[in-house]
């Protein structure tokens, strides 16, 4: 089952997330480094603090594929969470675009060895740049966008059937509250009273276009999930322990959204000069690559443990 980390060494997990997830974007001329600034202390509150996971059943290092899958050759990326059990989670990965994000997790905690990355998004690899069901750390492929929670509440309402404890965990993002799937499935959730389901969102106001009120206002969306009849709690994202304490609110038959509200430029300030264009980070010179480096990159360094 889990490891025990205390809160400092899952914040020096976070800091090392976000450190690796830089360095890959600056070795390859850009990438998703908005979403590691927001999304590293959840992903270390989860699998360092939150999750009941066993250990990994998958190869260090992800074998690429070998032909398309077929029935006798299938590759499942859920493995990297351990062999599923009745008393363990299950994490559902909602934005396959946070795949590296996901990827360097794995790394930071012991299931993937570094050199996996090595072959993010080359060809006949699982690490792939989106992220889909054979991917490290993934159980399915949850679309472009926002059918994870669907398909989580279907889990968890089979998992309920089978008479299993362990919980189902879902990450998204705030920009999939745009999608009408997802109100279907927290009424859904909250209909059938889905207390084992909790759904953690990196609410850092971004999406491709832009930044989110000026493309699709979410407006309030604590008030919305409770008015859908779910609890919905809101804290700082960025600090690890108060996630970590909100999952752990009493539930009371009801499915529970932790909102961590995000910086996307989190310990990154050079990335201010490009907002709002910050959803991907592309570099249009070596002197721009250069500037970002000495600037935030060697910063950051030298704080991480």
């Amino acid at each position: 089952m889990r490891q025990s980390y205390t809160i400092e060494e899952s914040q020096n997990i976070a800091d090392r997330i976000r450190l690796r997830v830089f360095d890959h974007v600056l070795k390859n001329n850009g990438g998703y480094l908005s979403q590691a600034c927001s999304s590293a202390e959840i992903f270390s509150a989860l699998y360092t603090q939150i999750m009941n996971l066993n250990e990994s059943a998958a190869p260090m290092v992800p074998e690429p594929f070998v032909s398309v899958p077929t029935p006798d050759y299938y590759r499942n990326g859920a493995d990297y969470n351990g062999k599923r059990t009745p008393d363990s989670d299950l994490f559902i990965f909602s934005p396959s675009h946070y795949g590296l994000v996901l990827y360097s997790t794995l790394i930071e905690t012991g299931r993937m060895s570094p050199e996996g990355l090595e072959q993010f998004n080359t060809d006949g690899s699982t690490v792939e740049l989106i992220a889909a069901e054979h991917s490290p750390g993934c159980e399915t492929t949850t679309g472009s966008l926002a059918q994870g929670i669907s398909q989580a509440a279907g889990m968890a309402l089979g998992r309920r059937l089978k008479h299993e404890s362990g919980g189902v965990w879902v990450f998204m993002t705030d920009g999939e509250f745009a999608e009408g799937q997802v109100w279907e499935a927290v009424m859904t959730m909250a209909n059938y009273k889905m207390d084992s389901m909790a759904v953690i969102v990196d609410v850092n106001g971004q999406q491709c276009d832009g930044v989110m009120k000026d493309v699709m206002d979410q407006l309030d969306l604590k008030v919305k999930l409770e008015a859908f009849g779910a609890l919905a709690v809101e804290v700082n994202g960025n600090d690890l322990e108060a996630i970590v304490e909100a999952s752990r609110t009493e539930r009371n038959g009801k499915p529970l959204f932790i909102l961590c509200k995000t910086d996307p430029m989190y310990k990154v300030p050079v990335m201010k000069e490009r907002f709002p264009k910050i959803h991907t980070i592309k570099f249009t010179s070596g002197a721009e690559e250069k500037d970002m480096y000495t600037r935030s990159f060697e910063a950051m360094k030298k704080e991480v443990k």
